[in-house]
């Protein structure tokens, strides 16, 4: 086959996500496509992968991702020829505590939101399934009989057979050296063999992804983890079917392999590949290597195993494999378009699950390819979750470690990572440590979750059911509707778009009107062309040609690019992240205008301060943007002000607020404030899958306006038809319930929907959880309003009361007045 000089697309990686993407791209779009491996294919970490096939994520979008890898695995014989070594053997995970068990049932319930059947055992009956295990220290078990393993190299060579069959060329032995790059897109592959223009490159090089991303200016944070796994001689009684079994609180996996187990584990000591540290890259002859065994490392693994199947003890070990595994930060992968480089797009860093991940992650990510955005909500993957932060290499080697040693452990809720930090603090981390202050991390930055009292150590103690700090917070709440809390808030991440042609670009992008006078501010939502929610953000409008916007934390790099990608060419804008310029107040409750009254000259009574309104002021020395707005139900103001001055103004405020109450309050109490408002969570309540008219929010939707944006032919097709699913509130009144979300949502008896954020509204004094009810008839006020609704939590039934208005709702001057 001739090398080529040019093509559509470039992929660049062998091993099983390369070739799936290239056999979507082929197959599904009849792309013109040639994939590059630098030596053969598999040869990187695929080939000595263990191959469980596991399914279920937390995730209902990376769920589907996940059972679409496993139907294309039953079916792709049939269209090759060739075997993937595809056994539907369903997979046990055993409990061996009370947190695990409860785990498990939560577990259980997502399945079930997800439309898997999960289900419940006891020990006697995981005796049954696999009699060679030991099973005296079980509380009980999981079982989704769906779940299965595969054969690594057999999968990646059939979907490189079925690539070619629908036209992708595919080349071994060709190492990429380098990219030409004009206006930040690649315009040329430069190779071994050639040189080779394109319009798009996909980055699946595996643990090379970094460098061949750093090629290009784009930073991939992965770190290579030794990962080791045993193969057994063969055991006798053990059943060629025999489920695949994790046992985590033993941190360890096994699978039928020949008459003998694979067996390996997660150990809270991981082993990094140094190579990256020190600055230098990992070897490009890797090819079909792996590292010496390390059999003091995994005797850990061992002394467990043994544990679990005794029969271990008396059998021999034919073959240890310690390869290196590409894991990420946060222990998820990474897909889509990086923000760096306008026509990159990478699958990397799938953390020990790539083969489970494999075909549906080719999948998504060559719609992504084709269209320039995600077919569904893939924000948990989506390589713009990262930040600069993640160019820290030793920074991304500790978290990463943290990630991988918690792949097992118990998945409490609201758990925090450790590693790295404080990474970034805000000017008041100091002062906000001496009320009590308990930190968590969000895209690196030190933010308060909640303040401990005088008595109480400020730390988070985690359970399955109510936390340490739930009573804290909930006096935290209750302070903030009945006097003024003070919210440290300057990891906000805040743009600067301006130019001639800013206004005409915001108007394009966002869903509502921006075009306001200066003074004014706009919440709304950036849609993708499905109509789908990509962000919500605000825009203030500060002069005719500059705006600023104000974002949540962890969509900085996410919303910026979104923004950056959608001006239109030939627009004179510019878009500057000024996130550190500025640090963020947010002053909220019935006493707030006392409060800054106090402190600033200008008027802000309601009559010269309007909701909606932004206003330059001065307070302490320093000239601080003031957006009148909130996302708590109360009376409020978010202060921007330069971060100089922000411990100045923070002193001023809390001086001037003593009289009336003023305290520091943490983001635990915004979760449960914004929950009783109704106010919805981006990523959670509201995502790409779901339209501003589900989610409630078509009134912050131009479309009675005569201007098109993006979105807006989607919202068209669908505006005035029936809705088949809508966004709707729930109470719970059993005060020993915890919602988390995911749980299911019953009506009638039968499943609607389930959950997509959960938490306690200690103003109504009720568990409150938020979420969308299907029906693919349609959903109205009649159809919500007649039904009898159960929330299933823990896989047990609980009444639940339905609500299509905000739980509170205060009266008077507190919001607007």
């Amino acid at each position: 086959m001739t090398f080529p000089t040019q093509a559509q697309i470039v992929v660049i990686g062998g091993g099983i996500i390369g070739c799936s993407t290239t056999y979507h791209l082929a197959r599904d779009h009849k792309a013109d496509v040639v994939l590059l491996e630098q030596g053969k294919l598999t040869s990187g970490s695929t080939w000595h992968a263990a191959g469980l096939v596991g399914q279920l994520r937390s995730s209902a979008s990376i769920t589907r991702v996940l059972k679409y890898s496993v139907d294309l695995y039953k079916t792709l014989k049939d269209e090759t020829g060739l075997e993937t070594g595809w056994k539907m053997t369903g997979c046990l995970r055993l409990a061996t505590n009370q947190d695990r068990w409860t785990e498990f049932r939560r577990l259980a319930t997502t399945a079930k939101s997800f439309g898997m059947d999960m289900h419940l055992l006891d020990a006697a009956e995981v005796k049954r399934m696999w009699p060679l295990m030991e099973v005296s220290d079980l509380v009980g078990a999981s079982w989704l009989p769906t779940d299965g393993q595969a054969s690594p190299s057999d999968i990646t060579q059939s979907l490189a057979k079925g690539a070619r069959m629908h036209g992708a060329k595919l080349f071994e032995e060709v190492r990429v050296t380098g990219f030409d790059i004009t206006d930040g897109r690649i315009t040329t592959v430069k190779t071994t063999k050639g040189d080779i223009a394109c319009e798009k490159v996909v980055n699946c090089a595996g643990q090379w992804a970094r460098q061949v991303g750093a090629m290009a200016g784009i930073d991939v944070p992965l770190q290579p983890v030794k990962h080791q796994y045993i193969i057994t001689e063969k055991i006798d009684g053990l059943a060629a079917d025999a489920p695949t079994i994790r046992d985590p609180d033993r941190r360890t996996y096994f699978k039928e392999e020949v008459g003998g187990l694979v067996m390996g584990g997660y150990e809270p000591n991981p082993l990094a590949w140094d190579t990256g540290l020190s600055g230098g890259d990992v070897p490009d002859d890797w090819e079909f290597r792996l590292f010496d065994d390390d059999f003091d490392h995994f005797e850990q693994h061992m002394t467990q195993a043994i544990a679990r199947v005794p029969a271990l003890e008396h059998i021999g070990v034919k073959q240890m494999i310690n390869g290196p595994e590409s894991f990420t930060p946060d222990g998820n992968f990474i897909l889509g378009s990086a923000p760096e480089c306008k026509n990159m797009f990478v699958g990397a860093g799938f953390n020990a699950f790539g083969i489970a991940s494999g075909g549906g992650a080719g999948w998504v990510l060559a719609q992504w390819v084709v269209d320039g955005e995600a077919p569904l909500d893939l924000w948990v993957v989506d390589i713009r979750r990262f930040s600069g932060l993640h160019r820290d290499r030793r920074w991304v080697c500790d978290r990463t470690l943290e990630a991988y040693g918690k792949h097992y452990t118990i998945g409490f809720p609201h758990e925090e990572y450790l590693s790295g930090r404080p990474a970034i603090v805000s000017p008041l981390y100091d002062r906000l440590n001496s009320h009590g202050a308990v930190f968590g991390s969000k895209l690196g930055w030190e933010r308060p979750n909640w303040f401990a009292p005088d008595g109480t150590e400020p730390k988070d103690i985690y359970s399955m059911g109510r936390q340490n700090w739930f009573a804290p917070v909930g006096d935290e709440h209750r302070h903030v509707r009945e006097h003024v809390g003070i919210f440290d808030q300057s990891s906000f991440a805040k743009y600067e778009v301006s130019g001639p042609d800013a206004a005409r670009a915001l108007d394009w992008i966002c869903a509502n009107d921006v075009s306001k006078p200066a003074g004014r501010l706009t919440y709304t939502q950036l849609l993708n062309t499905r109509g789908g929610i990509e962000a919500d953000l605000t825009v203030a409008r500060l002069s005719d040609d500059l705006f600023y916007v104000v974002t949540g934390t962890g969509f900085r790099t996410h919303d910026r690019a979104w923004i950056a990608d959608h001006i239109p060419d030939n627009f004179d804008v510019s878009i500057e992240d000024i996130t550190e310029t500025y640090g963020t107040l947010s002053l909220m409750g019935p006493n707030a205008r006392k409060v800054l009254a106090a402190v600033t000259e200008a008027d802000v009574s309601n009559a010269a301060f309007p909701f909606g309104h932004v206003r330059e002021i001065g307070i302490a020395g320093a000239t601080v943007r003031a957006l009148r707005v909130t996302y708590v139900g109360e009376l409020g103001w978010e202060l921007h002000i330069p971060i100089e001055a922000t411990g100045k103004v923070f002193d001023a405020l809390m001086a001037s607020g003593t009289p009336h109450g003023i305290r520091p309050v943490g983001y635990r109490a915004l979760e449960s404030l914004r929950l009783e408002k109704g106010y919805r969570a981006w990523g959670s309540d509201i995502t790409p899958n779901d339209t501003p008219f589900e989610a409630g929010l078509g009134w912050a939707v131009k479309l009675r306006k005569n201007t098109d944006f993006v979105g807006r032919r989607a919202l068209e097709k669908i505006n005035g038809a029936p809705l088949k699913k809508r966004f709707a509130g729930f109470t719970v009144d059993d005060p020993d319930i915890v919602l988390v979300g995911r749980e299911t949502i019953l009506r009638n008896g039968e499943p609607v929907g389930y959950l997509s954020s959960g938490g306690y509204g200690y103003t109504v004094g009720k568990n409150i959880g938020y979420g969308y009810v299907r029906n693919a008839d349609g959903v109205d006020d009649d159809f919500l309003g007649s039904g009898d609704y159960e929330l299933v939590v823990a896989m047990e039934k609980t009444p639940a009361r339905i609500h299509l208005e905000p739980l509170y709702d205060p009266k008077g001057d507190k919001v607007k007045g």
